[in-house]
This record gives structure tokens, C-alpha cells and sequence, in this order.
């Protein structure tokens, strides 16, 4: 991406950002944390750190598999929607197996361990993820789709969603559960309410959680956080700890399937 709009886009965010610290200070909301919020800041400059080698990285594999497409589909406006479709259709989907497979959401844990929804929760993004979730986009490619379109969408996608986490947005009325994401819709998907558990995946466009039957309105305040409660807010914690405790628990109980079998 340019770096003029590159700054550009950093300006606009941080203008958000200012805009609703104001917000919450004038409605009296507790929606930031200071500890919470550092733990944020702690996570993106990691991200942005390992940006250069996380952005070719996936160059790198969606670009391999370029020549090894079954179909070239040629670059027009409609190709171009359909990329950005296809990109999101990729996103949800994984952000669904993110949910429903342990050894991914122990990095998506990451990002649903914050109590607090405000918009620095939206660069709260596992350090590891970054490098898995390339991965999702290689059939896409295969079938044809350009790596560059598939990467450009996703950019355009992850700007979008920064903007849902807000407690300053309202539910937009008509808007709600029918084409695009809203605030409303990406509260439901943090809250660990029993009713809002794995709902709400899409990341610009809301049509694949209508389509798949995951989709719930905001109908009841929303609980933030996982379901076991406080994590941390040490950003080191946040990134490899839920996966250290995973695979150290899977160790334990093989070891301990061995052992059994032992004394069988």
C-alpha cells in the first residue's frame, strides 16, 4: 500500500480513536481500561514490528500458488467484486473454524480476551495468526482469483472492522443484519452471553452469517470477555499463552493415555 495512504489512513484512525475517548469521557462510560488499553498498544507495535515480514509472508504464499491456478480469470469490475466477495467469504469461514477448532482459537483468544470494547480492542490480533490465516485464501487462488485482489480486500476489510469496535455506534435500525457489518452485530460476537457465543463472523459484509445461521442481533447487554473472565494484560501473555496451555495439555493427557495403556 502507498505510504501516503498508509499516513492517511493512520491519521483518520487515531482522529477515531480521539473522537471517542471524548465520547466516553462526556457520556461517563467506562469503556477503556488503561491497563487494558496499554496491553492493546503492547500487541500492535508487535504487529506492526513483524508487518514487513508478515505482509511477505503472504505474498509469498499466495503468490507461489499463482502458477499453479486451474483458471485465470481476468481483472475487471466485475472479477474485482467478486475477489472482494470471495475474500470475504474466505474471512468468514475462517474466523468461524477460529472459533470452533482449539488450536486456532487458542490465537483468536487473543482477541476476544479483552473486557472492554472500544476501538483499540480491534488491533488486539494474535502475533501468530497473522502468519496462519494466509493460508485459508490458497484455494481462492487456485481457482483462479488474483493474490493481489485477494490481500488489497482483505486490507480494505480489516479497515472496515476497526470501526466496529465501538460502544459509540448505536444499532443502525434498518441497516441491521442485512448487507454490511455494524457495531451492533460485532458487540453480539465479542459478548460472552450464552446467546451471543459464536455468532456474528462476518468481517465487512454480514450476508454469510444470514446465509449460514449464525447471525444474532444485539438484543441484551453484552458481556465482554471470554468465558473463563480476566486473561491478562501483558501482551506476551495474550499471544502464546492460551496456545503453551494447549499444547502442554494435550502432552499431559497422551502421556498419560501411554501410561494407561501400560498397565492395560
Amino acid at each position: 500500500m502507498d505510504i501516503n495512504i498508509q499516513y492517511y489512513f493512520g491519521v483518520f484512525v487515531l482522529i477515531a480513536l480521539m473522537a471517542e475517548i471524548i465520547w466516553s469521557n462526556r457520556k461517563k462510560k467506562s469503556v477503556f481500561n488503561v491497563k487494558e488499553s496499554l496491553g492493546n498498544l503492547g500487541i500492535f507495535i508487535g504487529n506492526n514490528l513483524m508487518k514487513p515480514l508478515s505482509i511477505g509472508w503472504k505474498y509469498l504464499v499466495l503468490g507461489w500458488v499463482e502458477p499453479f491456478q486451474f483458471f485465470s480469470i481476468p481483472n475487471n469490475v466485475f472479477t474485482i467484486i467478486l475477489s472482494f466477495l470471495a475474500a470475504e467469504f474466505g474471512f468468514y469461514w475462517y474466523h468461524r473454524l477460529s472459533h470452533e477448532i482449539p488450536l486456532l482459537w487458542t490465537m483468536h483468544h487473543t482477541h476476544h480476551s479483552g473486557m472492554r470494547m472500544n476501538l483499540t480492542t480491534a488491533v488486539r490480533l494474535n502475533w501468530l495468526g497473522t502468519f496462519v490465516s494466509p493460508l485459508i485464501y490458497v484455494p481462492f487462488v487456485l481457482l483462479g482469483f488474483s493474490a493481489e485482489l485477494l490481500i488489497l480486500s482483505l486490507a480494505i476489510g480489516l479497515f472496515f472492522q476497526y470501526f466496529l469496535h465501538t460502544e459509540a455506534i448505536d444499532k443502525l435500525g434498518f441497516f441491521e443484519g442485512k448487507l454490511l457489518n455494524t457495531p451492533s452485530a460485532h458487540r453480539v460476537h465479542h459478548g460472552s452471553n450464552e446467546k451471543y457465543i459464536d455468532k456474528n463472523y462476518g468481517g465487512m459484509l454480514i450476508i454469510f452469517d444470514r446465509l449460514f445461521g449464525t447471525y444474532q442481533p444485539e438484543i441484551e447487554k453484552v458481556k465482554y470477555g471470554v468465558t473463563t473472565g480476566f486473561y491478562s494484560n501483558n501482551p506476551i501473555k495474550l499471544n502464546f499463552l492460551p496456545l503453551y496451555q494447549f499444547l502442554r495439555g494435550n502432552w499431559k493427557r497422551e502421556k498419560q493415555r501411554v501410561k494407561d495403556q501400560k498397565f492395560q
